[in-house]
């Protein structure tokens, strides 16, 4: 892994993004090299911050946060704010789609849609919950009436991962943000440099200095700021490994998490589903950024009676996807983010076939394609629920195909797993498909398409996580609770208490309330 020559499209930042500005790193915690993984070549560079640039960054959110303006800030003005980073991604979608497919070998074609359109469409709807939530309101209490309040948690740590870099971040400053917090985003080792390009945009949209601040790391570091007696709240997205160590770290100052997690979704077909639909809908979203989505659908259910010609349709679909060069449009497969989630899944390949499953389609490194970490998409047949390669998280472009007996069969096949953040269901009777989503145990179920709604929660059950994001259920996790109690004789809430929708923010610990919407 060289660095390209003169003349090359090298990205490099001496600096980095704290209290409003770029500074330069105060400790020496070295550089992040960011390699392709189409090339396997160094194309950019990044300072890896350190312990004390953390504390830098924590204290700048935490002063930001404790006597800056933003938490006290109308709400309309924070959404102006917010809304003007979200028109920005839309702005530079293309650019922000092309940087992240050099990074982490998602198809340009998917990350325009998925990491950038996607990103900025999570900004969106944030917008949406937060200008609709209801901040306060009156109830009455046992004892008298209480007026309840929602203020903003304060100083919260995302930790995003390279997978969908953009998306994930959205998904936790959007509400973070409008809810009155600051933040420090750490962006993961592999995905550091889309992370500039939101400091730029954060910073022509006139966010305060403070609010955002962002610190590029390994895990070390990235423990430091999880652990951090300064942060209030930790928004971490990644591995069940890294997440159950993420809540014990974060456990020491009781501070509060949460976890979005791994998956084993599994896509079930019933017996009087449309299999031309079925297969064109789960394909896609099984293999979706090269395998590398924490809600794909890596199990696909087959009823006996159809399990042949399910087998042959989706081998056939996933034998016909593109593989190849992830800035070329036409890709629908890139490679693998790094040598070691390519090794990973070849691993996997060896250890199915050691157990006994067919590879029906793929099963190792694509022709033509000596340079980068490609594998071909790969469909497992004659899989049983207890095989590794269907319960462990790969993390690559490894299908399963499992046949089930009968439904209440394909419902115990699907609950199996230690995972449970997604999953579909195809049939021809949409009524049935809601009957058999609500026997699934996983946070997020689609009937007869595939989908993750940014207005709805978004998490899992099990080892997939704790909490949830997106719509009020995600913005209310970067909200406190708060109850006052109130004279007996104060004027009763009226039938329909607006005050919620009108309050705007609530204020920081220190009580000052935030403007009206």
């Amino acid at each position: 892994m060289n660095d390209p020559g003169p003349g090359s499209d090298f990205i490099e930042h001496g600096k980095l993004f704290i209290g409003g500005a770029f500074v330069d790193p105060a400790g020496d915690g070295g550089t992040i090299e960011v390699v392709s993984p189409h090339t396997e070549r160094v194309f950019g560079r990044v300072p890896h911050a350190s312990r004390a640039d953390v504390d830098r960054a924590v204290a700048a959110a935490r002063t930001a946060f404790d006597e800056g303006p933003w938490p006290r800030t109308a709400l309309a003005e924070r959404i102006e704010v917010v809304g003007r980073i979200k028109d920005a991604i839309l702005v530079r979608h293309e650019e922000i789609a092309r940087l992240i497919s050099r990074e982490n070998g998602s198809p340009v074609s998917w990350s325009v849609l998925a990491q950038a359109l996607g990103a900025m469409m999570v900004w969106d709807a944030a917008i949406t919950v937060a200008r609709d939530f209801r901040y306060e309101e009156r109830r009455a209490g046992v004892l008298g009436p209480i007026l309840v309040r929602r203020e903003p948690v304060g100083v919260v740590a995302a930790v995003v991962p390279w997978n969908v870099p953009q998306f994930t971040a959205a998904a936790k400053l959007g509400p973070a943000l409008l809810a009155g917090c600051t933040a420090v985003l750490k962006p993961s080792p592999e995905s550091p440099l889309d992370a500039y390009l939101l400091a730029e945009i954060a910073q022509e949209a006139g966010l305060p200095d403070g609010v955002l601040n962002i610190v590029p790391a390994g895990r070390e570091v990235s423990e430091y700021l999880v652990g951090h007696p300064g942060v209030d709240k930790v928004s971490f997205t990644g591995s069940v490994a890294a997440g159950k160590r993420v809540m014990e770290v974060a456990a020491r100052h009781l501070t509060r998490v949460t976890l979005e997690l791994g998956g084993k979704s599994a896509a079930v077909i019933l017996p009087d589903a449309d299999l031309t639909a079925a297969v064109a809908g789960i394909v896609p979203n099984a293999w979706m950024n090269n395998g590398q989505a924490c809600v794909a659908q890596t199990r696909v259910l087959a009823p006996r009676s159809h399990y042949d010609e399910i087998a042959e349709r989706l081998a056939a679909a996933a034998s016909a996807l593109v593989v190849g060069d992830p800035l070329d449009p036409a890709t629908e497969v890139g490679p693998l983010v790094a040598e070691r989630q390519r090794q990973r899944s070849l691993d996997y390949i060896a250890i199915g076939q050691r157990e006994g499953a067919k590879v029906l389609t793929g099963g190792g490194r694509p022709s033509g394609l000596d340079t980068g970490w490609y594998v071909e998409p790969t469909l497992f047949g004659d899989v049983a629920p207890g095989m590794r390669i269907a319960r462990e998280e790969i993390f690559g472009p490894v299908i399963c195909l499992l046949p089930y007996d009968d439904e209440a069969d394909a419902v115990r096949i699907a609950n199996d797993s230690d995972y449970g953040l997604s999953g579909s269901v195809w049939t021809a009777d949409t009524e049935h498909g809601i009957d058999i989503a609500r026997q699934v145990r996983t946070g997020t179920y689609s009937v007869n398409t595939f989908s993750l709604d940014m207005l709805g929660p978004f998490g899992g059950y099990k080892d997939s996580g704790l909490g949830r994001e997106f719509g009020p259920e995600g913005f209310g996790e970067y909200l406190e609770h708060k109850m006052i109690h109130l004279p007996a004789d104060y004027p009763a809430a009226p039938a329909q208490d607006a005050a919620g929708a009108a309050a705007g923010a609530a204020g920081t610990a220190g009580g000052t309330a935030g403007g009206t919407d």
